[in-house]
């Protein structure tokens, strides 16, 4: 599936639904509210009923209460078609360094304070949900940092501490996956907390020589350290290559969307925009319709309104 099909294929709501359910539902419908599968039936309206089923509603035999795929997603609530957030969504999956709201509000033909909503609604489809393993093999750590401006170098050419700059902590497991934080300060601290939540302790750490990694051998005894400060950034040790490349690669990624797409990213939104980048990676082996029927398949439990998007 690439945009063209979704053009041609999804044109309308209703086609845009069932294929909502297609995705959402491949063993059958699931109730929302009491989880049963398979034990729901669609709603039609009687030949001699003067009151119309809305379309895609369901109800369920075991609780008898009435839903649609959209009810307790990111589409909950939403006036805008279906078939239009189908297009949002492969858009945004499909961009390599994504796609600002206000090029998706002039493709679709929706209000830019739409476009911004639909953005970090699907980011957070994009996000995590808290069932990922640890990272294991060898896992490179690095920090960087996006946005603001650059008030003085500190030390080691990182910003100073009175920068606007946003610190970003990722975590890259090697011909795997990434996972990255948006955090208050690069520190000891900070790190530990990250790094403790989100990597085996057997894996094989490889960091640069700054001071906030000197803890990690304690916690991690396989921890290698490529000396950036004294302009080395790669060697071979037998059959190890030593080096935070991969990390940097993703970095690069990360840098050119929000510097080249969305020109400016708050501290508040940064980590939708995070969780975005890093789940394109994580599935930059598959094509663009099975990521966009991977996001697809996020958008259950989580409910997020303007509001919450305007705070958070």
């Amino acid at each position: 599936m690439n945009l063209t099909d979704l053009a041609r294929n999804f044109s309308n709501a209703e086609d845009a639904r069932k294929h909502l359910e297609a995705v959402r539902w491949p063993d059958g419908t699931i109730c929302p509210h009491c989880g049963s599968l398979g034990e729901s039936y669609r709603l039609e309206a009687k030949p001699e009923s003067k009151t119309p089923v809305r379309p895609g509603v369901w109800k369920c035999k075991g609780c008898r209460k009435q839903f649609t795929v959209t009810v307790g997603t990111i589409f909950a609530d939403s006036h805008i078609p279906l078939h239009k957030w189908l297009m949002a969504i492969h858009l945004l999956c499909a961009s390599k360094k994504g796609m600002s709201s206000h090029q998706l509000h002039r493709m679709l033909g929706v209000t830019y304070r739409s476009a911004w909503f639909m953005t970090h609604r699907i980011r957070f489809a994009m996000s995590p949900n808290g069932t990922e393993k640890k990272l294991t093999g060898t896992v490179e750590v690095d920090e960087t940092y996006v946005g603001g401006k650059r008030k003085g170098i500190g030390r080691r050419g990182r910003p100073s501490i009175d920068s606007h700059k946003s610190p970003v902590v990722s975590l890259v497991q090697r011909n795997g996956n990434v996972r990255s934080f948006h955090v208050p300060t690069v520190s000891a601290k900070n790190l530990k907390e990250v790094m403790g939540a989100n990597i085996q302790p057997g894996a094989e750490i490889m960091t640069d020589d700054f001071s906030a990694y000197d803890w990690v051998k304690t916690r991690f005894p396989n921890h290698d350290v490529i000396k950036h400060s004294a302009g080395s950034y790669s060697r071979r040790e037998g059959t190890k290559n030593v080096n935070t490349n991969t990390v940097e690669g993703f970095f690069s990624l990360l840098k050119r969307g929000i510097h080249g797409t969305f020109h400016h990213v708050s501290k508040q939104h940064l980590h939708r925009y995070l969780d975005e980048f890093d789940f394109r990676y994580n599935a930059r082996h598959i094509e663009d319709g099975a990521r966009t029927n991977m996001a697809i398949r996020g958008v259950a439990g989580k409910q997020l309104t303007y509001r919450e998007a305007k705070q958070k």
